[in-house]
């Protein structure tokens, strides 16, 4: 038996454009691929409504002209957010938040050799103290990616501490980056998010934090963001990063997640290679999405 094609916006896409008309069934065909591709029902309502009134004021019933328009859209609110990752300061610091299971660890890993191919030099602390296993997992990555690594002295060793001694050895190397991993789950909600603020208390002593990234796996869709939102209300989050984005059958989640809490997407994670994690660019993705 044949295996069937995974199902992706592109490729519904495809199909509703190369009719020869704007009709009534394509802009019902339109809703429901957003749907499908999690763009979620308040992002497609205004992404449908906002192309009807640009279809009608330039009286056009092209249907290559409806994909441009909203390739053009997507792009356009995508772009409301500035996604330029904010790396001036030495060190820069660079918190990694985000609940167990998202990919955060080999996130850092990618993300430090991410910033190695610019030639940036990268330490990265493992504050995960909790679980042995991350360290271990982190340890793997940064070596993986040719950075040097801060480990707890011993298992469940004050995370805060971890931080503290990252930020002392960069200043004394001169390394330019530090990424600094964090738990994604204690006993208490409550004390993982008192944690982070102890983390954030005792680096802002000695550096102030560039960025504080939130990882979310792409796949679980709003699922995974509302997991998260404890991070966005007490972590001070800067940025998103969206891990499993492969292919786009999740795609709409990343203008989504983008319009619903108001902080760009910074990075994308698109494989399980090192090298699969790359900068985040409205147009490029946009493009890659609508075709």
């Amino acid at each position: 038996m044949a295996e069937r094609t995974p199902w992706s916006l592109s490729g519904a896409l495809r199909g509703m454009f190369a009719k020869k008309t704007i009709d009534d069934d394509t802009w019902s065909d339109l809703e429901d691929a957003l749907i499908k591709a999690d763009f979620g029902p308040d992002v497609t309502d205004a992404l449908v409504t906002e192309l009807r009134g640009k279809v009608a004021k330039y009286r056009t019933t092209d249907p290559a002209d409806l994909q441009r328009m909203l390739r053009e859209t997507i792009e356009e609110r995508l772009a409301k957010l500035d996604s330029t990752l904010k790396l001036t300061e030495r060190p820069a610091v660079v918190l990694v938040v985000g609940v167990n299971g998202v990919g955060k660890t080999t996130t850092i890993g990618k993300f430090a050799k991410f910033l190695r191919g610019y030639d940036r030099t990268v330490l990265v602390g493992a504050a995960d103290t909790f679980r042995a296993a991350a360290v271990e997992q982190l340890a793997t990555w940064a070596e993986r990616a040719g950075v040097g690594i801060v480990r707890p002295q011993m298992q469940g060793q004050d995370p805060a501490a971890v931080a503290f001694q990252t930020i002392e050895r960069a200043k004394a190397e001169g390394t330019e980056i530090v990424i600094i991993d964090t738990a994604g789950r204690l006993q208490t909600k409550g004390g993982l998010m008192d944690e982070l603020g102890k983390i954030r208390r005792v680096i802002e002593k000695q550096a102030p934090i560039s960025e504080v990234l939130l990882v979310l796996d792409a796949t679980t869709g709003q699922n995974g963001l509302a997991q998260a939102e404890a991070f966005i209300e007490h972590a001070g989050v800067t940025g998103l990063v969206l891990t499993k984005l492969d292919g786009s059958a999740k795609g709409g989640f990343v203008l989504a997640v983008q319009e619903k809490t108001g902080i760009p997407i910074k990075l994308v994670g698109q494989g399980e290679g090192i090298n699969d994690l790359t900068g985040f660019t409205p147009h490029v993705f946009a493009q890659k999405l609508v075709g």
